[in-house]
């Protein structure tokens, strides 16, 4: 079994981690501020200090819907400006980060840190099971139905289209 120590932590990890304690802190959350996702980095201390990476990747380098630049990680999905949470499979991502990892490796993680990954992908689950559509397009199917509950859909239309030339 490998052993993670504080410098061989990626920084992408350490963002991965401080943003899963949120949402599993705070599960009537479903985003976190930049700010909230760097202080809990922070406070977590699981490098010995913040680096000053830390805020850039929950930025942009870890943000799977923003362009690559430079790295392709899709551990992060900005849900509005200044926003963020975890990036799930089947979130939108921009094409050129295609691939990019999502979750750290169990032996990329610190000790005790192990069982973040089992409850993200509990989370992952929940959130699929309680998905709404929220596609607006999608969210009007069978929209008017009313309309022709009493008919058949073939008389409905033949009605509409009388008098027509």
């Amino acid at each position: 079994m490998v052993i993670t120590t504080k410098s061989q932590l990626k920084v992408a990890d350490e963002v991965w981690i401080a943003t899963a304690l949120l949402h599993r802190d705070h599960p009537d959350r479903a985003d976190f501020s930049i700010e909230e996702i760097v202080e809990r980095a922070r406070s977590q201390n699981l490098h010995g200090f913040l680096r000053p990476g830390v805020y850039v990747h929950v930025v942009q380098h870890c943000v799977a819907n923003r362009s690559r630049n430079p790295a392709r990680y899709r551990m992060l999905f900005e849900t509005t400006d200044g926003r963020r949470r975890l990036f799930r499979r089947g979130d939108a991502y921009h094409p050129e980060r295609e691939g990019g990892k999502i979750t750290p490796r169990t032996g990329d993680l610190p000790d005790g840190y192990s069982g973040l990954l089992q409850w993200y992908q509990e989370w992952c689950q929940a959130a699929v099971k309680s998905k709404s559509i929220t596609d607006e397009l999608l969210s009007l199917a069978g929209s008017g139905k009313e309309l022709w509950a009493d008919e058949h859909a073939d008389d409905y239309v033949r009605r509409l289209r009388e008098g027509w030339e």
